[in-house]
């Protein structure tokens, strides 16, 4: 019975850590968009954070549940777009392995131009996190500016799917 349950955890052990990021993509406004792009057949559900963000760092547990719940449905992605600075992408990584982030997680390298991109996802973005957009088909369907209950974003998601 040791065995089994010792095999169990060696199991379970590999499959957190397959799941999990070795590396994070570094990516421009521009490669951002063309990403949300290649995403326009699913629900796709865009969350900006950072590491240094308290209200995001403690959103992220939810949205980690409700991808988790989502997972193997074709018409839905998460991408986690951390808003940390290129050198703290070290960090950045640390943090995915210690929060056991399963979502997608890439780094938005293009703080100098964010008062170009801001406004390009929403208008009414006045560049604070956490925020998450929601789209569908390709479309925004759903903005919300600041932090999310977990009964909030399943709640948007489902309404999308």
């Amino acid at each position: 019975m040791k065995k089994i349950v010792a095999l169990l955890m060696l199991f379970l052990f590999c499959m957190i850590l397959k799941a999990q990021q070795n590396q994070i993509e570094v990516v421009t406004y521009e490669e951002l968009e063309k990403r949300i792009e290649q995403e326009k057949s699913k629900t796709l559900v865009v969350n900006f954070w950072a590491t240094t963000c308290a209200p995001c760092v403690k959103e992220l547990p939810h949205f980690m549940e409700v991808n988790e719940k989502y997972a193997d449905n074709p018409n839905f992605k998460m991408l986690l777009v951390s808003l940390d600075r290129l050198v703290d992408q070290e960090r950045v990584l640390k943090f995915i392995k210690n929060k056991n982030l399963t979502a997608e997680v890439i780094l938005l390298d293009d703080i100098k131009r964010m008062n170009t991109w801001i406004p390009r996802f929403e208008k009414n973005w006045d560049g604070n996190i956490p925020v998450t957009i929601f789209y569908k088909n390709g479309d925004k369907v759903y903005f919300n500016d600041g932090e999310m209950s977990r009964q909030d974003l399943e709640t948007t998601i489902t309404e999308h799917l």
